[in-house]
């Protein structure tokens, strides 16, 4: 039986065209020239490879530079979040008629979790962020320990959650551990659910449709 809605948060409750998702990341290069003395090119080259061997910065910059992680989390989100995201009055609507609970699993930090998801007029609807903090900083999605984590918290089985994300290695890993996976594309979608992911959708306002088939009600 599921009995909880675990959603990501950045570009996956909001669309990549608001350019928050690429703001903050010229912040992380900020922070990479501005806090570590790098040059842009190895900063670059240092977010790639911590990408590719950590999953994201945080944990590459703690390891190599000794980063203090809430400087860290506190420089790259410093941003006007209205300037990028309006209330989305759909999606409050939509997460309304949700019949399961919903929490928010996301590799960010809860401030800037709280903000963005004030800023939507969503914030109601959520019972739980379960953020890079609660993940202890190294057990970041996509790592196995974040959704065993996550499910800990709400006090459910992996298997009795829905993961909602826009990136599928993220979903596969939650599918590994049980979970259901949704997968919201924006539109890049190529007509073949990538491994690990059990349904698509081009926005967050489709989850209504699957959920309401997964649990049986009539739509």
């Amino acid at each position: 039986m599921l009995r909880y809605l675990l959603f990501d948060l950045d570009e996956t409750l909001y669309t990549p065209g608001t350019g928050l998702w690429e703001a903050i990341g010229q912040r992380i290069n900020l922070y990479m020239t501005e806090r570590l003395g790098l040059s842009q090119a190895d900063a670059e080259a240092a977010r790639l490879r911590y990408r590719t061997q950590y999953g994201i910065a945080l944990p590459g910059l703690m390891a190599e530079y000794a980063v203090d992680p809430d400087d860290y989390l506190n420089f790259v989100h410093d941003l006007p979040i209205a300037q990028y995201l309006q209330p989305d009055t759909l999606l409050n609507a939509m997460l309304a008629r949700l019949p399961l609970p919903k929490a928010i699993l996301t590799n960010s930090d809860a401030a800037h979790s709280g903000r963005v998801l004030a800023q939507l007029g969503i914030a109601r609807h959520f019972t739980q962020i379960i953020d890079v903090r609660a993940l202890e900083f190294i057990h970041h999605k996509p790592k196995p320990e974040a959704y065993q984590r996550a499910a800990q918290l709400l006090g459910v089985r992996p298997d009795e959650c829905v993961f909602i994300d826009d990136l599928p290695h993220n979903l596969a890993a939650a599918r590994a551990q049980g979970m259901v996976t949704i997968h919201i594309t924006h539109g890049r979608a190529n007509g073949h659910l990538p491994d690990g992911v059990d349904y698509q959708t081009e926005n967050a306002l489709g989850v209504e449709r699957i959920v309401a088939g997964l649990i049986g009600q009539t739509w």
